[in-house]
């Protein structure tokens, strides 16, 4: 609870550098913010803290802990790639507050017990993306993937609003625990309306994950947005739906599963499917990161779907935002550095392994980790999986994820052989300022510390 109150804080002190010119130390206040807000976090891990004001709206348990720790660590990284894209622009000040209230959403929907506060969490996170998506006001892809994103951002909170109202008119409440409660006090004996209120939530949500068939936006909305907008999507927003995606799902809506999975197997098949295959026709490397983005998303629905009630579940999903976060800040972190002066197509990355040696390595490992290749932390995030899928009666679906999986080795490979296979055009290193260099080299790091010792991730809660 006090990270959050810590990250919305920041949020306002950003909003006001501007007016009490203190613009040119922003960055280390933030930075040393969110350290502050993940440490706060770290020490309410035994004891937590809330405000009873709250306590029936928002309550950082250790799964939001852990889930809000994954978030500011990425947001850590990230706000240091970003200097570089933002130092010397007139705007900074209102990118980094809007980020920064991105993430306080993003924190809200980790720690959520009222579908009121999910909303609102989704929300907070959702506008400010919008704008920031469409914040390249000169190019005409960056303004089109604002557009796209606020229509289909819109739709889905639509979706999701009304499905609340109609698990409201069902069971009269809108706590989480309250509405699981009234489930298991009247089994088999719910209006229909409610179960069209859970497939109507079930809908937005996948909307939210980018998940097939609700997939639409995220290529042209990823392809169009700066690329460092692009990696916060792909990351904290990421992390945060799956954390809001598992507690409404596995908890509140536990006791009507039977309503729901049938409809997340549609789902989960589509988008190893359409993900996989479509990516491996695409050129631009940022369009093959956001069908990528699709496949994962349908790698950790397969742990909601099989809902082992036990650590594994969690545990699976926790360790696989992290090691897809990690490694998607580390892709985005070499992609936003080749590609800032040219297009961002797999050319560009011929003959980086001679050009910046240093670059290449790091793309190189996150795109291991991506494909799930050992010894990276991508393969535990897949092993893990596996894992969940083992105990349920859908093996059918782990045989289809290891075809597409072996499809997307094709496309994460292409960038590999880019750089150590085709000779460059030019010849000159890429230039990379030197936090953004500590940031790609340090998550690459981390990759690797956390796909060789897995279970400082894997094993964060006992059964």
């Amino acid at each position: 609870m006090k990270g959050f109150l810590v990250i919305s804080a920041l949020g306002v002190i950003a909003m006001l550098a501007e007016v009490f010119k203190f613009k040119k130390i922003l960055l280390p206040i933030v930075v040393l913010g969110i350290l502050a807000a993940y440490a706060l976090n770290f020490m309410e891990w035994e004891h937590s803290y809330s405000i009873s004001y709250f306590q029936n709206m928002i309550a950082f348990d250790k799964v939001a802990l852990a889930f809000s720790g994954v978030i500011l660590i990425t947001a850590f990284f990230w706000f240091i790639l970003a200097n570089s894209d933002y130092e010397n622009q007139p705007h900074m000040v209102d990118h980094y507050a809007l980020v920064l209230f991105a993430i306080t959403g993003a924190l809200m929907m980790t720690a959520f017990t009222n579908m009121t506060t999910l909303f609102m969490g989704i929300e907070i996170m959702s506008i400010p993306l919008y704008v920031l998506a469409a914040s390249k006001k000169n190019k005409i892809n960056s303004n089109e993937a604002g557009f796209k994103y606020l229509i289909m951002g819109s739709f889905a909170s639509a979706f999701l609003l009304f499905g609340i109202a109609l698990i409201y008119g069902a069971t009269g409440t809108f706590d989480l625990n309250e509405i699981r409660a009234y489930i298991a006090s009247n089994p088999g004996n719910m209006p229909s309306f409610f179960y069209a209120g859970v497939i109507m939530m079930l809908i937005a949500m996948c909307f939210k994950v980018s998940a097939a068939p609700f997939h639409f936006w995220a290529p042209d909305v990823y392809h169009g947005s700066p690329t460092i907008i692009t990696a916060l999507m792909s990351t904290v927003v990421k992390t945060a739906a799956f954390a809001a995606f598992m507690r409404l799902f596995m908890i509140g809506f536990n006791g009507v599963n039977e309503t729901w999975t049938g409809i997340l197997v549609v789902v989960i098949a589509l988008s190893l499917v359409v993900s996989n295959i479509t990516a491996a026709v695409q050129t631009n490397v940022k369009r093959v990161l956001a069908y990528s983005s699709i496949s994962h998303a349908a790698f950790m629905l397969m742990v909601i779907l099989a809902n082992v009630r036990t650590n594994l579940s969690v545990n699976a999903i926790l360790y696989y935002s992290l090691a897809y976060s990690i490694g998607s800040i580390t892709a985005f972190g070499v992609l936003n550095a080749v590609t800032k002066y040219g297009n961002e197509n797999f050319e560009e990355f011929n003959g980086l392994g001679k050009r910046s040696p240093l670059l290449a390595l790091c793309m190189t490992i996150a795109m291991l980790s991506l494909a799930g290749i050992p010894i990276t932390a991508g393969f535990f995030a897949k092993y893990f999986v596996f894992t969940a899928m083992m105990t349920t009666t859908y093996k059918w679906l782990l045989i289809l994820a290891v075809l597409t999986s072996a499809v997307g080795v094709y496309y994460y490979f292409k960038v590999i052989i880019a750089m150590y296979f085709k000779p460059a055009a030019n010849e000159e290193p890429v230039h990379i300022d030197m936090g953004s260099k500590m940031v790609v080299v340090l998550t690459a790091l981390i990759t690797i510390i956390i796909g060789v010792v897995p279970s400082l991730i894997a094993e964060m809660f006992t059964v």
